[in-house]
Parts: structure tokens; C-alpha cells; sequence
């Protein structure tokens, strides 16, 4: 039975795609937010099928597609570290050059949470463009 490790629980929901459920991260210096696999036990890419894979990357197109649609970044970030919570989880990650972290990491740095009224807006329009670009076919390389 799938179950999101505690410390992805305390994340804020945003929707389910065909096979993650993707979360928020309450961070108003960077929008971001996680897509994680709903699958049992899975800590690594190499837990995936390759039909799982494929899916989850397409799932990240979608995610990366709606939030610079929302956001307009300068930079996209998408990672997939498990150090301290070993669930597979894939961060999506707008950044900006004027924001405080640049052009280092956000990782273990202090963020800012956004006020509750504005953080659930938030989370509609995010909910809202990833509904809209799964709609949208793929990007795709001319072969």
C-alpha cells in the first residue's frame, strides 16, 4: 500500500497525475513543488519499471511546463534527491537571478512561507495550468 514518508506528508496537496500525486512547498522565493510516485517502496529511478519512468517523466513536462507558464523563471530546477527523505520525489523548482539563493542551492536555506488566503491561490492556479497542460500533447524532437 502506498504511503508518502512523513516528511512529505506535511506538504500541501495539490493534485494527483495518472501516477503522482504532486505537493507544494511552501516557499514564496521559489515556487516549487514535488511530484511523487505512487508506488510502494520506491527510493530510486532504478525502482521504476521503464514504462514508469517514461511516465513519470512526462509527468514532470507537464509540472515543468505549468509552472513557467505561472511563474516565468530564469531557471527551471528539477531534482530528485534522497538523502533525508528517501521516498522518490522529483523537485520542480522555479528560480529567478534575484532571488536569494541564486546562483546557489535552495537546499537548507530559510524560506518564506506564504500567507494561508494567498498560499491556497496559489495552489488552485498551479492545480489549474497542470489540468490544463496534461491536456496539451507533448513536446516532442523531429526524428
Amino acid at each position: 500500500m502506498f504511503e508518502l514518508h512523513p516528511s512529505l506528508q506535511q506538504k500541501d496537496f495539490v493534485c494527483e497525475l495518472p501516477f503522482s500525486t504532486v505537493l507544494f512547498e511552501d516557499n514564496v522565493l521559489c515556487p516549487w513543488i514535488f511530484l511523487v510516485p505512487r508506488k510502494e517502496n520506491v527510493r530510486n529511478m532504478l525502482d521504476l519499471t521503464t514504462d514508469e519512468r517514461l511516465t513519470l517523466m512526462k509527468e514532470i513536462e507537464t509540472a515543468e511546463k505549468a509552472m513557467n507558464t505561472l511563474f516565468h523563471p530564469t531557471q527551471t530546477n528539477i531534482a530528485m534527491i534522497g538523502n533525508l527523505t528517501p521516498q522518490l520525489h522529483v523537485h520542480v523548482i522555479c528560480r529567478y537571478d534575484t532571488d536569494p539563493y541564486w546562483p546557489g542551492t535552495v537546499w537548507n536555506q530559510p524560506g518564506k512561507k506564504y500567507p494561508p488566503q494567498v498560499k491556497q491561490e496559489i495552489i488552485n492556479r498551479i492545480r489549474k495550468e497542470i489540468e490544463k497542460c496534461q491536456e496539451q500533447p507533448s513536446l516532442s524532437r523531429p526524428a
